[in-house]
């Protein structure tokens, strides 16, 4: 889409993703001060979009609620709309799938600003949230767009070694990594608390440099309250998946938190029966003969080497092993189902489909194993499903160490809303 309002300083034109982003933020937080930083390049934008399709006469019928809601309704009809009157607000960077946002959400939380820049990620959070995020968070454009004045900030950053050019310290040193990024947006927003998630392995990353540096920056250079980092295994909290990864925290001074306990276990009962599809899946899912003998060849070699790499089985009684991006990801959390009949191929296999019932799990049990409710929908090729899902975070996790930090912090009262553009 291309109008007048579409065009950056420079005179390029601005991708269509960030004009959606622009314009769905805008919708979703009408009624109250967020919408502010949004609005003008919103209306324009949808003043564009209105006269490809209407011709108008007047200019202002764009700023006419009815108008906008019915261009964008689309926005509205998704399964995890923004809550009517929130409790909090907060803003959900290198959001993928929205796990920190379901979780927030769930909470009462209001998310007034979202970032991913990886263009099949934001196609599932609109089909969800009815949102696009925003691009590249290290794009001082993308910045711009974060309010003041929000509660709680959520990221789950990639984990980066820091340089050492020059042996500089603490902040200046992160520059140029991610958590930069991160710690530039807490320091320019001061937000009351923030929530950090990152993979087991960065408190041992770079022999244990890494994290000593961001416990640096937080505590000294942006002056929180951050207490020692908690290793959470999801299966804990009520996912049959065995899903390590580190949370940290952090309260701004005046918010007068000198303690924080991690919440305890809540399930620790669940298998993965109590995810696995109720119906026969696709066969598909279901291994060829050939690539279960590579398999088994590369287990045996393996293990001829003393070590434990290769394909692993999950009973149904069982609880998974972590779910990953590459490598042997899909392998690792393999399952017998005996429920298929028809056995001819739906793709191009080597041999044919293994009659012992052995297959990956769907993308489905995937999101199950992360905590998502089965309404999330997945709008994607199941490629794109299994990275999206092994990239998010558990949400049920997420969401009971995120009850314990709202529960901490000064509240604003002063959180006004009007309609959502209905």
């Amino acid at each position: 889409m291309y109008g007048p309002h579409s065009l950056n300083d420079d005179g390029s034109i601005m991708p269509f993703s960030e004009q959606m982003a622009i314009v769905s933020h805008y919708l979703h937080n009408r009624g109250c001060k967020y919408a502010k930083l949004y609005e003008s390049k919103a209306i324009g934008l949808i003043e564009d979009i209105y006269r490809v399709y209407n011709k108008p006469q007047k200019s202002d019928v764009l700023s006419e609620e009815s108008v906008q809601y019915s261009l964008f309704s689309e926005l509205f009809s998704v399964p995890f709309l923004p809550v009517d009157k929130p409790k909090f607000t907060f803003i959900d960077l290198f959001a993928g799938i929205g796990g920190f946002r379901l979780a927030m959400q769930n909470l009462g939380g209001k998310c007034i600003f979202s970032s991913e820049w990886d263009s099949q990620a934001q196609k599932t959070y609109l089909l969800n949230y009815g949102e696009v995020p925003f691009g590249d968070i290290t794009q001082e454009s993308t910045k711009a767009y974060i309010p003041d004045d929000f509660d709680v900030l959520c990221a789950g950053f990639p984990c980066q070694a820091f340089s050492l050019a020059g042996k500089r310290l603490g902040f200046e040193e992160t520059r140029g990594t991610l958590f930069f990024d991160v710690a530039e947006i807490i320091r320019r927003k001061r937000p009351k608390a923030f929530f950090l998630e990152n993979v087991k392995g960065l408190l041992i990353h770079d022999k244990g440099k890494t994290i000593q540096t961001i416990l640096k920056v937080l505590r000294e250079d942006l002056d929180y309250f951050v207490p020692e980092p908690q290793v959470v295994n999801a299966v804990n909290f009520g996912v049959p998946q065995h899903r390590e990864r580190v949370y940290i925290v952090g309260f701004r001074k005046d918010q007068n938190v000198n303690e924080f306990t991690y919440p305890m276990p809540t399930d620790k009962t669940k298998t993965f029966a109590d995810i696995k599809e109720e119906h026969t899946v696709s066969a598909k899912y279901y291994l060829s003969t050939q690539y279960v003998k590579t398999l088994v060849a590369h287990k045996e070699r393996h293990a001829a080497k003393g070590n434990g790499f290769g394909y692993e089985i999950i009973p149904d009684n069982g609880v998974a092993n972590a779910i990953v991006v590459g490598g042997m990801g899909r392998e690792r959390n393999l399952v017998i189902d005996t429920r298929l009949e028809d056995f001819t191929p739906v793709t191009n296999i080597k041999g044919e489909i293994n009659r012992d019932g052995l297959r990956r799990m769907t993308p489905r049990e995937w999101a199950r194993l992360q905590g998502f409710p089965d309404d999330f929908i997945i709008g994607v090729a199941d490629a794109s499903a299994y990275k999206q899902f092994g990239n998010s975070v558990a949400v049920p996790a997420i969401q009971a160490t995120a009850k314990e930090i709202i529960k901490r912090i000064n509240i604003s009262k002063s959180i006004q809303y009007g309609t959502k553009g209905k």
